[in-house]
């Protein structure tokens, strides 16, 4: 006999229901705000670094087009994952976010290493550098960029691909800080090495720290459990409820940021109330790993059922 209980709603750390839809749209009208703001900047940040010769400013601006595209694509991928399911994708396109995702970490490592180029050209003889307008630019686009990131903060926690967004400006952030820093030293040393050197500097970090954006996709992708959940101590706390025997086919992977799904089999004993036991693994789902979509097969001990091929023994 089976029982199946599917549920897609979500419970904040305080015990209070919220829509992922809602969070969803919260974040895309942020996310708009912030494009208008650094494509706008973007422009003038490009025409600026042209015009004094900066490839701190250059590549901050390149930067920038990273995160136009990047946010450009985080909002297709929330209206994407919007859309209803239909027969041949009964989830929807919740992936689409962190497909999103996975491409804005790619276009960030592939910016960043053009800068990473360019600076090492630039370090056998780098060009003179009109440091006061590279410096009211690069202070403009340091204030941007806190704006941003001040917008976008809370959605980075609730949605990958928000949080890819957020990784966008963090970076053009520190890129601004080292342009207003490489600017200072130009301006009071003339040492024009600053502004490849810290150019460099700067798209090193950006790739490293993109790095576990990068990962946290693959392993989406992939259906890894996610990282706070640790399936032996999940197999143990359903194996503690009176009347299961049991647990194989044991399955938690993330559909979308904030969406976990966990499918698996329980074996119950010969006259053990199937529906009190659902109840309870449902309730252990929820309140101690905070799993909420769930499928679950209910089995006696004599049933035949046995482990596929992808079973995980735990």
């Amino acid at each position: 006999m089976s029982e199946h209980s599917n549920c897609n709603h979500q419970t904040d750390a305080g015990g209070h229901s919220h829509s992922h839809f809602e969070v969803r749209e919260k974040n895309r009208g942020r996310l708009i705000l912030v494009l208008c703001l650094t494509g706008t900047f973007m422009l003038v940040e490009a025409a600026a670094g042209i015009y004094t010769g900066s490839l701190a400013l250059i590549a901050d601006a390149g930067h920038m087009l990273g995160d136009v595209a990047a946010l450009a694509l985080a909002l297709f991928a929330f209206w994407l994952s919007a859309q209803p399911a239909g027969p041949s994708r009964t989830f929807g396109y919740h992936r689409s976010e962190i497909l999103a995702a996975l491409a804005n970490s790619v276009l960030m490592v592939m910016v960043s290493l053009v800068v990473l180029f360019e600076a090492c050209q630039r370090m056998a003889q780098p060009p003179e550098v009109q440091s006061g307008p590279m410096l009211i630019v690069a202070f403009v686009g340091l204030l941007l960029n806190l704006v941003s990131m001040r917008l976008l903060s809370s959605s980075a926690e609730q949605s990958l691909n928000a949080k890819a967004a957020y990784l966008e400006v963090f970076s053009d952030m520190l890129a601004s800080v080292g342009v207003v820093v490489a600017g200072l030293i130009m301006m009071f040393t003339g040492w024009y090495l600053a502004d490849p050197l810290l150019s460099a500097v700067l798209s090193v970090f950006i790739v490293l720290r993109t790095w576990g954006l990068l990962k946290e996709s693959v392993d989406i992708l992939m259906e890894s459990a996610p990282a706070h959940v640790d399936l032996s101590e999940l197999n143990d706390a359903l194996l503690k409820i009176e009347g299961v025997s049991a647990i194989h086919d044991l399955h938690v992977w993330t559909i979308t940021s904030g969406v976990i799904s966990m499918s698996g089999h329980v074996n119950i004993g010969e006259g053990a109330d199937s529906d009190l036991i659902l109840d309870q693994v449902k309730e252990v789902l929820e309140h101690r790993f905070n799993i909420t979509h769930t499928t679950i097969q209910i089995e006696t001990e004599k049933s035949r059922r046995r482990c596929n091929d992808i079973c995980l023994v735990l």
